[in-house]
């Protein structure tokens, strides 16, 4: 049932969006996508979500008729192509190296908050153990910008969040975000 609403939902936005508007929501390109997802490579998309501005969004389940999917590829190519009019033609290849390469980045990000006074005070403000941190990293930029997001856990649902940060890991500084 919920499965039935959701697309029923989707394929209203995906019918009644405008042109111009189609691809482009709250300041980020959606790419719409089904199926069973690869854990790893979602998690990439989300890290460099703010760098790249396009956010994946889930339009069905392991199973989808032929009209969602046809709905699905139709918008994704007005999507493409505009993402391709705001980065150049060869922004998907640097887009997958930047997916590829995300995963070497979140360990330079850990490489400098491991390090860092403030980091490690933040840590024991919110009990949490310097080995078991639960964060989200975002990339911001191709300078080394990172936000972090700083979880716990052991925490109810709505105070999960402990801290975020600023971190750059050319210069290796940290931030807090206030």
């Amino acid at each position: 049932m919920k499965v039935s609403c959701f697309l029923f939902i989707i394929m209203i936005l995906l019918s009644s969006c405008k042109e111009d508007e189609g691809s482009y929501h709250g300041g980020y390109y959606w790419v719409y996508g089904a199926g069973l997802k690869d854990m790893d490579r979602s998690e990439a998309v989300e890290g460099i979500s703010e760098k790249w501005k396009i956010k994946s969004i889930d339009a069905g389940g392991c199973t989808i008729d032929g009209d969602i999917t046809n709905k699905i590829k139709a918008a994704n190519k007005k999507t493409f192509a505009a993402i391709e009019k705001e980065y150049g033609k060869h922004w998907m290849a640097a887009y997958d190296k930047d997916l590829h390469d995300f995963a070497m980045k979140k360990i330079e990000v850990m490489d400098v908050l491991i390090t860092n006074k403030l980091f490690r005070e933040e840590l024991k403000k919110h009990y949490i153990e310097v080995y078991n941190v639960d964060k989200e990293v975002f990339e911001l930029n191709n300078e080394g910008e990172f936000k972090v997001i700083v979880y716990n856990n052991e925490l109810k649902y709505e105070n999960k969040e402990c801290f975020r940060l600023a971190v750059n890991t050319k210069n290796r500084t940290v931030n807090l975000i206030q």
